[in-house]
C-alpha cells in the first residue's frame, strides 16, 4: 500500500508539472545574430478579402516579390471573408500551436490572443534591431523606419506596455450625403455636419406628395439616414459627449445617463422612420445610390460602392439615381471639436519555437509596409497608407491629384474619403484594448440595434425598456463578468490560467492524501499497540 500512495503521489506531481509547462508556451523570442538564408522556411499569412479581386492580386504579388527577395522563404496565403472568421480560428488554434506566422487582425483581438503565454511576439525590441528592425541595414527591401509611420497609427498598435502589431490600412467613417436632394429640400450642407442637421433633414424628406410618394425623390421608398457599423455610432457620439465607455484597464462604463439618451434619441426617430441600420435594412450605399436614402455613413474603405458612378455598387444600372455625392465628416455634436473614430487593419505574428521563422515572418510583415505594397492596397478603397514615406511618394501624390479623371482607379468619391482622412488624422481616436473589449464594441451596437427594432415593432421604449436593456446586454457579453473581475471577485474572464488551476488543484490533492495517510498511519499503530 505504501508503494501505491506513493506512486500516486508521483503521478499527481507530474500531471502538475505537465499542466504548468503546458500552460507556458513558448519560449520569448530573441532575435538571433544572423539570418539562414540557407534554411527552407514556410510561414503562413492569413489575411482578409471580399470579393476585391485586385486586392487578392496585391498580396500575391507582394509574396511573389518577397520570395524573390529571400527564396528560402515559401508565404502561404490563406484569405477570409471578414475578421471574425479569422479571430475565430486564431482562438481556436492557439491550444493546438497551430497559429499562422503572419495575421491581419486588430488590436482587440490581439488582447484576447494575449491570455495564451507567449503567443503574440511584442515588437519593441525587434522594431530598433540594427540589424533587421524598422529600417535595418541587413535587409534586403527598403523597409520604413519607426519614424516614418504615422506616429497616431503605430500608437494604436501599443497597449499593456508594448506594441504588439504594426498597422497595415487606416480608414475611418465619414458621411455620405446626396446634395443635389439636400438643397432640393431648402438646405445647405455645412462644412461639419452635426447630429441636429442629419435628424432635421432625414425627418423633413419624410413628407410625402398627394400621390402618396415622397416629394424628394418621387419613389415609394425613403430611408433618410443609414448606418453601417452601429457599434461605430455609439462609441463615436460616447466619445464626442465625452461621456464614459471603458477605462484604460477595462473597467466597463457605457451603462449612464448619457449613453441612455442618445438611445432616446435614436429611438425617436427610428419611430417616425427616418433612421435603421444595415443589420435592419441593407446596405446603405445601395440605398443612396438609388435615391432612397440622403445620409450614408460607411468607412471610407467602402467609398467605391457608393455614388451615382461607383465602380463597385451591388445594384444593376437601372436602379441608379443621378445626383451629386457629397463626402463629410460623420455627425458632431460640436462642430468645433470634431472626433471620429479610427479603424483598419493591423499585423501581428504569432510565436513560434524556430527563431528563424519568427525572423521570416517579422520580415515579410515589415514588407507589407513598403510604398510599392501600401499605395497599391490604398488605391484599391478609401484607405490611405500608414506610412508618411509612402503619403509623401511620388506614386501616391500622382494618384490624389488625379482624382476624377476616372470613375475606376481615380473615382472621385474614394479619393475624397481618403482625403478626408490624411486632412483629419489628428481628429482620430480609439477605443481602449483589452481581453472583452471586442465584447463591449459589440453591445455598443447592440444597444442601438434593440432600440430600433423595438420602434419598428412598435414596443414601448421607457425607463423599464432602457434597465432591462442594460442588463440584457451586460448579461449577453459577459461585461458583468469583466466589472466583477475588476472587483477582485470570481469571474470567467478573470479566472486563472488552466496550467495553474491544475497546479494548485494538484497541490491541495497531494496535501489532503498526506494528512488522509497521516491520520490513517497513526489510527493503525495505535490499534497495533492497544
Amino acid at each position: 500500500m505504501r508503494k501505491a500512495f506513493s506512486l500516486f503521489l508521483v503521478l499527481i506531481f507530474v500531471l502538475a508539472l505537465a499542466g504548468c509547462h503546458g500552460s507556458k508556451g513558448s519560449e520569448p523570442f530573441v532575435m538571433p545574430e544572423e539570418q539562414d538564408l540557407d534554411k527552407k522556411i514556410e510561414i503562413s499569412f492569413w489575411a482578409k478579402n471580399d470579393t476585391n479581386k485586385t486586392q487578392t492580386r496585391i498580396y500575391e504579388k507582394a509574396i511573389s516579390d518577397f520570395e524573390a527577395l529571400y527564396p528560402n522563404i515559401k508565404v502561404n496565403l490563406r484569405l477570409y471573408t471578414d475578421y471574425g472568421r479569422i479571430y475565430n480560428d486564431v482562438i481556436t488554434n492557439i491550444a493546438t500551436k497551430t497559429t499562422p506566422n503572419v495575421c491581419i487582425t486588430y488590436p482587440d483581438h490581439i488582447a484576447t490572443y494575449l491570455t495564451g503565454a507567449n503567443v503574440v511576439v511584442p515588437l519593441d525590441d525587434i522594431m530598433t534591431d540594427e540589424r533587421y528592425g524598422l529600417g535595418g541595414s541587413a535587409l534586403r527591401f527598403d523597409s520604413p523606419r519607426k519614424d516614418e509611420i504615422v506616429q497616431k497609427f503605430l500608437n494604436e498598435c501599443s497597449f499593456e506596455g508594448h506594441y504588439y502589431a504594426l498597422p497595415y490600412m487606416r480608414s475611418t467613417e465619414c458621411l455620405y450625403i446626396n446634395k443635389t436632394y439636400v438643397e432640393k429640400m431648402g438646405y445647405e450642407i455645412p462644412d461639419i455636419v452635426t447630429w441636429d442637421f442629419v435628424w432635421e433633414v432625414s425627418e423633413k424628406a419624410l413628407e410625402k406628395g398627394e400621390d402618396g410618394l415622397y416629394k424628394v425623390n418621387g419613389q415609394n421608398i425613403m430611408i433618410p439616414f443609414i448606418y453601417k457599423s452601429t457599434d461605430n455610432m455609439m462609441i463615436q457620439m460616447i466619445k464626442q459627449k465625452e461621456s464614459g465607455y471603458s477605462t484604460e484597464d477595462g473597467q466597463i462604463e457605457i451603462f449612464n445617463d448619457t449613453t441612455k439618451e442618445l438611445l432616446y434619441t435614436v429611438s425617436e426617430h427610428a419611430r417616425t422612420g427616418a433612421f435603421s441600420t444595415f443589420k435592419i435594412s441593407s446596405y446603405p450605399g445601395n440605398f443612396l445610390n438609388a435615391g432612397q436614402c440622403i445620409f450614408a455613413v460607411d468607412s471610407t474603405a467602402g467609398a467605391t460602392w457608393i455614388g451615382t458612378h461607383a465602380p463597385n455598387s451591388d445594384i444593376s444600372p437601372d436602379k441608379f439615381r443621378e445626383f451629386e455625392t457629397e463626402v463629410r465628416l460623420i455627425p458632431q455634436f460640436d462642430p468645433s471639436d470634431p472626433k471620429m473614430i479610427s479603424q483598419g487593419p493591423s499585423v501581428c505574428i504569432f510565436n513560434k519555437d524556430d527563431d528563424q521563422e519568427v525572423l521570416a515572418s517579422w520580415l515579410f510583415m515589415q514588407f507589407l509596409l513598403t510604398n510599392e505594397v501600401q499605395t497599391a492596397y490604398a488605391e484599391t478603397e478609401g484607405y490611405i497608407p500608414v506610412t508618411l514615406k509612402a503619403q509623401e511618394s511620388p506614386e501616391y501624390r500622382e494618384y490624389i491629384e488625379a482624382a476624377g479623371t476616372d470613375d475606376a482607379l481615380h473615382y472621385d468619391v474614394k479619393i475624397k474619403a481618403s482625403n478626408l482622412l490624411r486632412e483629419n488624422t489628428d481628429r482620430t481616436f480609439v477605443t481602449p484594448v483589452f481581453n472583452g473589449s471586442a465584447s463591449l464594441r459589440d453591445a455598443a451596437g447592440q444597444m442601438i440595434e434593440n432600440v430600433t427594432k423595438s420602434e419598428r415593432r412598435k414596443e414601448k421604449v421607457d425607463e423599464a425598456y432602457m434597465e432591462k436593456l442594460f442588463k440584457d446586454v451586460n448579461s449577453l457579453y459577459r461585461l458583468d463578468q469583466r466589472n466583477t473581475a475588476k472587483m477582485g471577485e470570481k469571474s470567467e474572464l478573470g479566472k486563472l490560467p488552466e496550467g495553474s488551476v491544475i497546479l494548485i488543484t494538484a497541490l491541495i490533492a497531494i496535501w489532503v492524501l498526506l494528512i488522509a495517510y497521516f491520520v490513517y498511519d497513526r489510527v493503525k499503530n495505535r490499534n497495533g499497540n492497544g
